[in-house]
């Protein structure tokens, strides 16, 4: 997480080599292409979509004239909107709607949109993709709240959220886990980690710097509220994230533990490292997730859910094995899960919570509730 740094530029290669691979990628793209349009990965590309159906309202039946000595209401008079469910944790869409663009299609007809978010409270304007599962149009659960996967990307997050490629296979992971009984179906959201592509900012408030703590904390949960049907309480709302991100995931979950309850964090870091904390220990200390969790501990504060993954073929196993046995007590709630032959990447980072870490974060989370009769 620490490669700030540029790698020296490669080895110049034959030209002959250059143009041989040139033909190859040619034949990869072209390739590649028609599956894509086999597939109908690129339909609706850049057209605008919308989330979720507003529940039919039942039409107002014509009422006779009344006068003042009835006390009934006119015709035409406002009708009172029926509440959202029998939850009263249910939060229904509060707006104003964002302009989403579609920019990629899943086999299961599902999209993946991206807007641009002018955060309110960092000051700071970035791009915003998110995906919801088909249960979310569903009328059934017209009325219901979804439970919301913030999900981070590693390294430095800008100008894009990878997660938001469909060739890592999160959304179809989730899909596949509903239909399996064994994962929750998510509303996944994936904001970009850092304003710009030369440092990390920890996902914290660095005096003098981009308000990226309140970026992640506040405006992107805040916008997910405006545009989805959320809980309000924190038993809604988890993180998921790989390298930088899974250390953004599980500070913010231990800095705000009334707002969030669980993380999957992958082979995550578990201190801040950024330069930019230069001259400023104390804050930087103030945003060690070490830190957050013994105060949690002392405080007795919330229950927060970490689990760990980790590839059998990358390092850092040891850092999360000295955190759980320090701080994973009392409220602090950790686990490790173990990707066999798993290296640093995404892939096998959506492989280990197909295996286990989307369920262990629905059993987590609560889910949607479908309206009966």
């Amino acid at each position: 997480m620490n490669q700030y740094s540029q790698p020296p530029a490669p080895p110049r290669r034959p030209r002959r080599a250059v143009w041989i691979s040139a033909v190859v990628a040619l034949v990869l793209l072209i390739s590649g292409g028609f599956a894509a349009w086999k597939l109908d990965w690129f339909s609706g590309n850049g057209e605008s979509v919308s989330f979720g159906k507003a529940p039919s309202q039942p039409q107002p039946q014509p009422q006779p004239p009344t006068g003042p000595a009835t006390g009934t209401p006119s015709p035409g008079a406002p009708q009172p909107t029926p509440a959202p469910s029998g939850d009263p944790d249910v939060l229904m869409p509060s707006g104003p709607k964002s302009d989403f663009k579609q920019t990629t299609k899943l086999d299961d007809g599902t999209v993946i949109a991206k807007t641009r978010l002018a955060g309110a409270k960092s000051g700071f304007e970035g791009d915003v993709w998110v995906w919801a599962p088909k249960e979310y149009d569903d009328p059934k659960y017209a009325k219901s709240a979804f439970p919301v996967l913030i999900a981070l990307p590693g390294g430095n997050g800008f100008p894009a959220n990878y997660w938001s490629d469909r060739s890592l296979g999160l959304q179809k992971a989730i899909s596949e886990g509903v239909r399996a009984g064994t994962s929750l179906p998510f509303v996944v959201i994936m904001p970009v980690l850092n304003p710009d592509n030369k440092y990390y900012y920890d996902g914290s408030d660095i005096p003098g710097q981009p308000k990226m703590g309140t970026w992640i904390a506040e405006d992107v949960p805040d916008f997910t509220r405006a545009n989805f049907r959320t809980y309000k309480s924190r038993d809604g709302w988890a993180f998921m994230g790989s390298s930088s991100g899974a250390f953004v995931g599980m500070k913010t979950l231990l800095e705000h533990p009334d707002k969030f309850k669980a993380v999957i964090a992958s082979g995550g870091e578990i201190v801040p490292d950024s330069p930019l904390w230069k001259g400023h220990q104390a804050e930087m200390a103030a945003n060690n997730p070490e830190t957050l969790a013994q105060k949690l501990i002392d405080t007795n504060g919330p229950e927060v859910f970490i689990n760990f993954q980790v590839g059998t073929k990358e390092s850092g196993k040891d850092r999360m094995l000295k955190f759980q046995q320090q701080y994973g007590k009392g409220p602090v709630k950790t686990t490790i899960h173990d990707i066999q032959n798993g290296e640093h990447n995404g892939w096998h980072y959506v492989r280990g919570m197909k295996e286990s870490s989307l369920e262990w974060v629905s059993k987590v989370l609560k889910g949607p509730k479908p309206e009966t009769g």
